[in-house]
């Protein structure tokens, strides 16, 4: 296996702020931090929040989920790569009633194809990053 090194970033604030990379490769392994639905540091679709901070809307989750493969997508062509060469993804989701409902076509879609050849495991959690956000997907690719 080779020792070949590199990392990526989108130059978004919080990269520099909590000090970690979008992505890095070590040999034939390429591992993503948890991607969430941002283009630049804009949330894409944030959820509703009431004064608490607790979202009060979960429908922009399969939006999110969009915008977390492909900014996954973004960081892979980097490194010459694809959602093709993803062997595991792990999802994390504020709401599992929400996530159930819309990942199935969306992982499709951002994959391809209607049988995704990959392994995966759906998290809930109560909270994520930022309050907006309902989605978070962390994967591994072998290139």
């Amino acid at each position: 296996m080779s020792d070949t090194q590199q990392v990526e970033n989108f130059g978004v604030p919080w990269e520099r702020e909590f000090g970690y990379v979008q992505a890095i490769r070590r040999g034939d392994t390429v591992y993503l931090s948890g991607q969430v639905a941002h283009k630049g540091s804009e949330i894409v679709a944030p959820a509703p929040v009431n004064e608490d901070g607790s979202v009060t809307d979960f429908s922009n989750t399969g939006e999110q989920l969009r915008q977390c493969y492909a900014n996954a997508a973004e960081l892979l062509r980097r490194f010459g790569a694809s959602l093709d060469d993803v062997v595991e993804e792990v999802i994390f989701a504020l709401d599992l009633d929400a996530i159930d409902a819309v990942a199935g076509p969306v992982r499709k879609e951002a994959y391809g194809r209607p049988d995704p050849q990959v392994t995966s495991t759906v998290v809930g959690t109560p909270r994520l990053a930022f309050r907006e956000l309902l989605v978070e997907v962390r994967l591994v690719a072998r290139v």
